[in-house]
């Protein structure tokens, strides 16, 4: 049975002159954003129950990936891990005062801020890594072999 394409999101409806006009539905509950959002919050509590050190998802992104970036500038992990400036700065900020991320001014470049994980945050990471394995785990528990794998194709590809 065919939708009828007024009421089928992201579906360009033409008036009888040939005008387009946008659908004239919109339910909340056919909005991808609806169910990104949705499958976030699972992952996040996921997460959340999981991981012990009490890291948010963003800091546990900027130490997985400064482990295997290290030494990095601030700006570079930022891009890195797809956070603005400012949301990067918060969290390497918030990760310095935990010790587990050292921060330095660049010799070369005063403005660069040089990053590197301490002790520390190298243990963090090894104690959590079985954990964040996990999590993902959990969060496509109920997807088979191929809907992982569809979904982790479709998800790069929106990205």
């Amino acid at each position: 049975m065919r939708k009828d394409p007024d009421k089928t999101p992201g579906i360009e409806v033409r008036d009888e002159d040939g005008t387009r006009r946008p659908s004239a539905q919109y339910d909340l509950g056919d909005q991808v954003g609806f169910f990104l959002r949705q499958a976030n919050q699972r992952h996040v509590a996921i997460f959340s129950s999981l991981i012990a050190e009490k890291l948010t998802t963003t800091q546990w992104a900027a130490l997985a990936r400064l482990k295997d970036l290290q030494p990095c500038s601030q700006g570079n992990l930022g891009r890195e891990i797809a956070m603005d400036m400012a949301t990067v700065k918060g969290v390497v900020d918030r990760l310095v005062k935990r010790g587990l991320v050292h921060s330095e001014t660049d010799p070369a470049d005063g403005r660069r801020l040089v990053l590197t994980l301490t002790e520390c945050g190298h243990e963090t990471i090894e104690r959590n890594l079985p954990a964040a394995l996990s999590v993902t785990e959990q969060t496509l528990s109920p997807l088979t072999a191929g809907e992982r794998m569809m979904l982790m194709e479709l998800l790069r590809k929106i990205s």
